[in-house]
């Protein structure tokens, strides 16, 4: 069972570096930052201004209150930045302009925020689907998430070490 899940994990991170090169054309995009980056983007005052500009709609849909949201509907408000910080920017080793250009955060011009959610939709589907299938895990729930193939990494790792038995 645990090679199964092994299997199971390293087709989800190969499934990703194929996503990423068909969908760029180009493998080495998951290789590098987003270019033409600005050098002075203040991660903290920027999600200090988006929070006033929620503010008293935090617990709405993030879809009523977000323009272009479309992976994160239903999800209050409130709860949307926490989730780009922690979950999707601390997890790729990245800040917003890696896939937003600042002022302009419903804008879909930039690659990774594709990539991102065609990944978030590889992410539902092994939590979903797949690993129910998997029998004798130690979780009931057992789940992966970016964190689990990036490692804080744009690139996700590719040889990972399987734990020892």
């Amino acid at each position: 069972m645990k090679n199964r899940l092994r299997i199971l994990l390293m087709s989800a991170v190969f499934a990703a570096i194929v996503s990423v090169s068909f969908i760029s054309g180009d493998p080495s995009v998951a290789q590098t930052k987003t270019p033409n980056l600005p050098a002075d983007f203040d991660k903290a005052a920027a999600l200090a201004e988006l929070r006033e500009m929620i503010k008293g709609k935090e617990q709405e849909p993030a879809e009523k209150v977000f323009r272009n949201i479309q992976t994160l509907k239903g999800v209050p408000a409130g709860r949307v930045l926490g989730i780009m910080d922690f979950g999707y920017s601390r997890s790729l080793g990245v800040d917003c302009t890696h896939c937003h250009i600042p002022d302009k955060w419903e804008s879909d011009e930039k690659r990774p925020k594709g990539v991102t959610r065609e990944m978030v939709a590889m992410v539902g589907k092994i939590n979903n689907d797949l690993l129910k299938s998997v029998k004798g895990l130690a979780s009931e729930k057992p789940t992966v998430n970016c964190t689990t193939c990036h490692r804080g990494e744009v690139k996700p790792a590719t040889n990972m070490q399987a734990p020892k038995s």
